[in-house]
């Protein structure tokens, strides 16, 4: 009875540690598309105050693009951070963007409760449209993609930022 308990336990670990590892290569990042960065720097999207802004004011700069919405606990959670690392950053060619995949309104309501140190743009439906190109196949959030300043994908970030490896990544560039 003892070896029959042992390998069933020892068969539902096997289960379980396949299951989770089948899950995460199933939620891990594709590689981005060739035109991905392209289509980011061609856009123009509004900021909280409804102005149009091109995105291709940011090329040529280390760029993190965070993927976020006010209905998401991790993306709210990480935005204090990537404040922090902005005001760090301020006086390096290195950027963070926030794309909102949300209404204009609730990203204007949110970033009166939770001002933060770096531009945040109203992304919509098209910014989820964006994350899948730069390989978030998932549509989870929060999403982040670090590019290089001669417009080369570094790095896919797909869940709650360790801002440790961000900050390793940045500094390797």
């Amino acid at each position: 009875m003892k070896r029959s308990t042992s390998a069933l336990l020892l068969a539902g670990v096997l289960f379980a540690g396949a299951g989770a590892w089948f899950g995460w290569h199933k939620m891990a990042p594709a590689a981005p598309q060739t035109a991905a960065v392209a289509n980011l720097f061609g856009m123009t999207l509004p900021d909280l105050k409804e102005q149009p802004q091109p995105l291709a004011q940011w090329k040529g700069k280390v760029l993190l693009v965070n993927f976020w919405a006010t209905w998401c606990a991790p993306c709210v959670e990480e935005m204090p951070e990537l404040s922090v690392l902005q005001t760090e950053l301020a006086e390096k060619p290195v950027h963070i963007i926030g794309i909102g995949i949300d209404s204009p309104t609730s990203l204007r309501e949110f970033a009166l409760k939770m001002p933060v140190s770096y531009p945040l743009y109203v992304g919509g439906m098209g910014g989820s449209e964006l994350t899948r190109q730069f390989g978030n196949q998932a549509g989870g959030l929060p999403f982040s993609v670090l590019i290089s300043s001669d417009g080369q994908v570094r790095k896919t970030y797909l869940g709650r930022l360790n801002m440790q490896e961000v900050r390793r990544d940045i500094a390797g560039l």
